[in-house]
């Protein structure tokens, strides 16, 4: 069964700072030269799911919550080259996406959107799976920088066997 209750506007916004500040911390664990660096070819890049996560919030969600058109045109190097560019990209991206967030009103909040394949959809549940998309992304990160084995900050607080250790 799924909630089907509005998260409030103001919870939203909060709760998706602390989001991106988790996603920040694991974009500026990326070596620098590794930030164009994949698994494999044809994957994406350490860079191009940084750059794919900040687009998809200022081109896809915060356009699409309003019912206007994707506006998305990819992930490319030429959006933000080496971690600085990718983060100052990032920062851009988030800083115009939230402005139009904190405008939405809550008739805005509760209003249908319009999804990327033209489906009608209600802002707020837009925006709510924004989060899970990037937190997808974000797991993908984590599992590149453990393949190079490079060490990151554990998503909250703990890392397993630190929780392992504190349990009962």
């Amino acid at each position: 069964m799924t909630d089907q209750r509005a998260m409030e506007r103001e919870d939203f916004l909060h709760y998706f700072e602390q989001v991106r500040e988790r996603t920040m911390r694991v974009v500026s664990a990326i070596p620098e030269d590794k930030v164009e660096w994949t698994c494999r070819p044809d994957e994406w890049t350490f860079g191009d799911l940084a750059r794919h996560i900040a687009a998809t919030e200022r081109y896809v969600f915060a356009e699409c919550a309003f019912g206007r058109p994707s506006r998305y045109r990819g992930c490319g190097r030429e959006l933000g080259e080496g971690r600085d560019g990718v983060i100052a990209f990032m920062e851009r991206m988030h800083a115009e996406a939230m402005e139009i967030f904190r405008g939405m009103t809550d008739e805005d909040w509760m209003k249908k959107g319009t999804s990327p394949e033209g489906k009608p959809v209600t802002a707020w549940r837009m925006l709510r799976a924004m989060l899970e998309h990037e937190a997808h992304h974000r797991g993908q990160m984590y599992v590149y920088l453990g393949i190079l084995g490079v060490p990151a900050h554990p998503l909250y607080t703990l890392n397993e066997p630190q929780l392992r250790q504190l349990s009962v």
